[in-house]
């Protein structure tokens, strides 16, 4: 499919521009510079929904990524294939005034807004590849999903980084969200360094804020966890080992939050 917009209403161009500035002011100062910097990267405006065809360009010259258009939430291994392929899947749909503030399937405002920036910052987006890789070696294994899953919501959808000895965001469930983004950096919710075995170990919450959050030192961080990941998700398919609630999800059921 494509992005069809022309097709774009009036209302929707406006609920990117209520959503977008209320987010810009309050991440100008709780975002990461990496992603305030991708804004302008991608040539994002407030008042009108991004084309993707503009989004494509500039990350094509910067990190190979590209945007691919699909009609909502997709299966496992084709959305790994498409990370893969260095492609992020991201719906066109655009929610209306009414789901303004919460929405339970994710539109093109988180899966936009939240997500392509980020894949301006070469190690991020490498990340975010090698993740992808790891997962659809090991796409036939229910623990292995589950703890893929587990490492892509503590980064991914709601990490944090330390940059210049302050606390910011980088996460698109959380840069999406106006009232995690705020929650996020302030006392009630627990702050852990970035450690690929607790969060393996820690099962993700949805359809609420986060009782915590994991820092990392910085993108290349991530990127050098990938051979340590892969080695315990090796293990724990090997043992045939449970993860620890019993259960295993799909990983396109991750994606329904708290906006």
């Amino acid at each position: 499919m494509k992005q069809e917009y022309d097709l774009y209403t009036a209302e929707q161009h406006h609920v990117w521009e209520l959503m977008y500035k209320e987010q810009i002011e309050i991440l100008t100062s709780r975002a990461t510079k990496t992603y305030l910097k991708g804004i302008e990267t991608v040539q994002f405006e407030a008042h009108k929904i991004p084309r993707f065809t503009v989004i494509n360009e500039a990350l094509k010259a910067l990190t190979g990524w590209q945007v691919y258009p699909v009609p909502g939430l997709i299966d496992n291994k084709p959305f790994f294939e498409l990370l893969a392929q260095k492609q992020f899947p991201a719906t066109t749909w655009m929610r209306s005034l009414a789901q303004l503030k919460y929405i339970e399937e994710p539109d093109m405002f988180h899966d936009v807004f939240g997500h392509v920036p980020l894949l301006s910052e070469p190690y991020f987006a490498s990340f975010l590849n090698g993740l992808s890789e790891i997962a659809l070696e090991f796409i036939d294994s229910p623990t292995a999903i589950e703890l893929m899953a587990r490492i892509y919501w503590y980064t991914i959808e709601f990490g944090l980084i330390k940059e210049e000895n302050a606390l910011k965001i980088y996460g698109a469930g959380i840069l999406s969200s106006p009232g995690e983004s705020i929650y996020s950096l302030g006392t009630k919710p627990k702050h852990f360094a970035f450690d690929l075995d607790k969060i393996l170990e820690t099962p993700y919450v949805k359809d609420t804020f986060q009782p915590q959050y994991f820092i990392a030192e910085s993108y290349q961080q991530l990127y050098n966890s990938l051979p340590q990941l892969k080695k315990r998700i090796e293990q724990a398919v090997e043992s045939g080992s449970l993860i620890e609630d019993g259960q295993a999800f799909d990983f396109k059921s991750l994606l329904s939050h708290v906006e």
